[in-house]
């Protein structure tokens, strides 16, 4: 698992018109190559009356997997620009599919180049990107004469409380950067006067918006 990397916040689209032309840029999280072309396909079909559906796609953790689809439009101005965006960005697992609704006016090939990657720029400014962070979830135990003390102290300090659950001890689950691991527990260790019950959880991803 990477220990961070940068994709689309979420499922959306962001149109632009260029000499009538309409570019709807539709994007989407894909970690497979099966969930990209299953959005592809459903893009399609949404805009079957369209002229081009072009389409282009990055997955895994060293984009071992990356397709560029022109859709019709003349060779190399439309899926590869569209990638090449992808690329720029240093996104990972994500998919993009542009829809061109032709207005009258041909573009020509630098033109159509340039279209291609504005609709994907101006789209994944629009979505927005977000940073995945690796974390380790921290489950801590500690006796309810604690809790306001370490809660606080943790609260106010880098890390991130993700839950706290009130059992027969309080139980307080925190995000940790697996590079801290060993310094959050020595903190631990520190603010309880190692009065703590401390072990590791799941790995998650915790996500930051960049853009």
């Amino acid at each position: 698992m990477l220990s961070n990397y940068f994709t689309v916040k979420e499922t959306g689209e962001h149109e632009i018109v260029i000499e009538r032309s309409r570019f709807i840029a539709h994007f989407a999280r894909a970690t497979t190559e099966a969930e990209a072309i299953e959005f592809i396909q459903r893009i399609k079909k949404m805009h079957h009356s369209a002229n081009h559906n072009c389409s282009a796609y990055l997955i895994g953790e060293h984009d071992h997997i990356q397709k560029a689809n022109d859709d019709g439009e003349p060779s190399g101005t439309a899926g590869v620009p569209m990638l090449e965006v992808l690329k720029k960005r240093k996104l990972k697992d994500v998919v993009v599919v542009v829809t061109r609704y032709f207005g009258g006016i041909k573009l020509g090939a630098g033109g159509l180049i340039r279209a291609y990657g504005k609709s994907v720029s101006e789209g994944l400014n629009a979505i927005g990107v977000v940073e995945r962070k690796l974390m380790q979830i921290v489950h801590t135990k500690i006796d309810y004469t604690l809790l306001g003390k370490v809660e606080n102290d943790i609260r106010s300090s880098p890390y991130m409380i993700k839950e706290i659950n009130y059992l027969e001890q309080v139980e307080i689950l925190t995000y940790v950067a697996v590079k801290d691991l060993q310094n959050f527990k020595e903190y631990l260790i520190n603010l309880t006067n190692a009065h703590a019950t401390i072990e590791d959880g799941s790995l998650e991803y915790l996500e930051e918006k960049i853009l």
